[in-house]
């Protein structure tokens, strides 16, 4: 018997719940457009570190191809996994780690992310609950909606610089299964306070949800010295070096920047590390060969990765004050995102026709703020009326891009807003 239509054949029904991917959206916002001639296209809108990978790090991808004959095991090498433990020692302070039952390598941590979350809910349950910072990274909301999960949005609340966790009802807390939380946060910088994170295990104790900390962007900060605190740490501080119900995951994406390499961590709860390789035993996510040479490289050097940072902080640092002068914008505490209120005269909120219009006269691209959140339950979207700039290319391409920026501000808002102080 041959189908003759989608109808006639079952499909995931939670397929339907998922939104268009962002990027997806807006290829198709920006797709009848036409930049000037001559102007070269300059993306700004997604997070994907453009600095040369590290020569050392190429090197060993190409000189480690003897493994390709064998399957990799999915729990990744023992040197591997030896490597990242020490790593992570070293940078959070902790206690020593089993390599054994504590971390296990990941293909990036999108697919971490994403596999991880059908790890820990329970779809059974009667209302399965997770808890999403608004806005965010949508593979949070995607891999909750696929495993009959309900996202609810944690709001962004600009004049505190924190996401409102406070505000969350009772009604909702009790059906939490799982607790995203993104530091150094994607789009606004912000870093989860010690206090915070003291404060999310004490509600995790008290209703027993899962906290994922999402902590890609922690080698992005812009003070040598002074690295944002981290999950694992601030629950070794506090004793809870099981860390019970708590997993971290790190990527050598913007570290090292390597996307391509698709290589990162998953660090945390014994218990739930065993039931996240249980169920990547099926789903194939093994690391090669190759990329295992190269990650234990990457692991072991900390010198590109101040060399890195000290590039990105050069961006901020002089950029940050151009900008200033026709939008309000600061130097983030971390990561390496502009966060930034679009002008009065666009409509006050209209982030898509900003987004338009900028690309259409300057063959700059940057993404919507509302395209990166969701109306909550308060009936708020706080990405509505910002845009999310990366300063990802090398320097010289960032500065062409903020002059071009500034100068079709000065014609479409001139002195639409005051200098502002440019501060981390």
């Amino acid at each position: 018997m041959f189908f003759s239509s989608s109808a006639d054949f079952a499909l995931n029904p939670y397929l339907a719940d998922l939104n268009e991917f962002t990027f997806t959206r807006l290829a198709r916002l920006l797709q009848p457009l036409t930049p000037p001639a001559g102007l070269k296209p300059i993306n700004l809108s997604i997070g994907e570190p453009k600095h040369p990978t590290p020569q050392f790090i190429r090197d060993a991808v190409a000189q480690n191809t003897d493994g390709l004959a064998q399957y990799p095991p999915t729990k990744g090498s023992p040197a591997l996994r030896q490597t990242i433990a020490t790593w992570l020692e070293r940078r959070y302070a902790l206690p020593a780690l089993d390599p054994e039952t504590q971390l296990l390598p990941v293909l990036g941590s999108k697919e971490a992310l994403y596999s991880f979350t059908q790890t820990v809910i329970d779809p059974r349950a009667a209302q399965p609950t997770v808890l999403v910072p608004n806005p965010f990274y949508m593979v949070y909301e995607g891999a909750a909606l696929l495993c009959g999960a309900k996202p609810h949005y944690v709001n962004f609340d600009a004049k505190s610089g924190e996401y409102a966790w406070d505000a969350i009802p009772e009604s909702v807390w009790k059906n939490v299964q799982l607790v995203i939380v993104c530091s150094p946060d994607n789009p606004t910088g912000a870093v989860t306070t010690r206090a915070r994170w003291q404060w999310l295990f004490q509600q995790s104790d008290r209703y027993g949800f899962v906290v994922l900390a999402d902590e890609c962007y922690s080698e992005i900060y812009f003070e040598e010295g002074k690295p944002p605190v981290g999950a694992l740490q601030v629950a070794a501080e506090m004793g809870r070096t099981d860390f019970k119900r708590l997993v971290s995951m790190g990527s050598l994406s913007k570290r090292s920047n390597s996307p391509g390499l698709r290589s990162g961590f998953v660090a945390g709860d014994a218990e739930l590390i065993a039931k996240f390789l249980h169920l990547r035993s099926f789903n194939g996510s093994a690391m090669a060969g190759p990329v295992t040479a190269a990650s234990i490289a990457a692991w072991n050097d900390e010198g590109h990765v101040v060399a890195n940072r000290a590039e990105y902080a050069k961006k901020f640092r002089e950029l940050s004050p151009m900008l200033a002068k026709h939008l309000a914008v600061t130097v983030p505490e971390a990561a390496f995102y502009w966060w930034v209120p679009i002008p009065a005269s666009f409509g006050g909120d209209d982030d898509e026709r900003f987004a338009r219009e900028l690309f259409e006269a300057t063959a700059i691209t940057v993404i919507p703020g509302s395209y990166l959140s969701r109306v909550a339950s308060d009936g708020v979207n706080p990405g509505r009326g910002y845009i999310r700039i990366a300063l990802v290319s090398e320097f010289d391409e960032c500065l062409e891009a903020v002059t071009r920026l500034c100068n079709f501000l000065s014609r479409t808002a001139p002195l639409a807003v005051a200098a502002q102080p440019v501060t981390a």
